[in-house]
């Protein structure tokens, strides 16, 4: 299982619409980034992710799953883009802000302190757990999610 990190801004797509989706989930579409697109070619379906709210939240909100692999964008007829679908899993207890995550030695590495302008990137397993636990999960709820 790999985890990466998905951002949206909450005025074109929040967390509550996102959830709303439901088992179907939705496409992430729209990501005209040619980095962003291959990490989505590389993404299996169960892999987890961290909704992030860019912009003026700057917080992970939510834990989202992979729920279809990379496929042709339906909102473009340009075949270079692809997209996966993805789908809620649970919001996180607290969201964990862009300054908490800088503030952390742990995640000083984090693809999201080096490159915040990146749409969809990796997050590595330990980055992952740290920022579970950074807002709120216990680590069993943690392994349960990862298991």
């Amino acid at each position: 299982m790999a985890f990466w990190l998905f951002k949206s801004e909450p005025d074109a797509w929040s967390w509550d619409q996102q959830v709303a989706k439901g088992d179907a989930g939705e496409e992430w579409d729209g990501v005209r980034n040619y980095q962003a697109r291959n990490f989505m070619r590389e993404m299996a379906v169960g892999d987890l992710g961290f909704f992030y709210h860019s912009q003026k939240d700057k917080a992970v909100v939510g834990i989202v799953v992979v729920c279809a692999e990379a496929h042709h964008d339906s909102t473009t007829d340009d075949e270079r883009w692809e997209c996966v679908d993805i789908k809620a899993v649970r919001p996180v207890p607290a969201p964990v802000t862009l300054e908490t995550i800088k503030a952390d030695p742990a995640l000083s590495e984090m693809v999201l302190v080096k490159n915040s302008r990146l749409s969809v990137q990796p997050v590595r397993d330990d980055e992952f757990t740290r920022v579970c636990i950074l807002s709120g999960m216990s680590h069993e709820d943690v392994l349960s999610l990862t298991a």
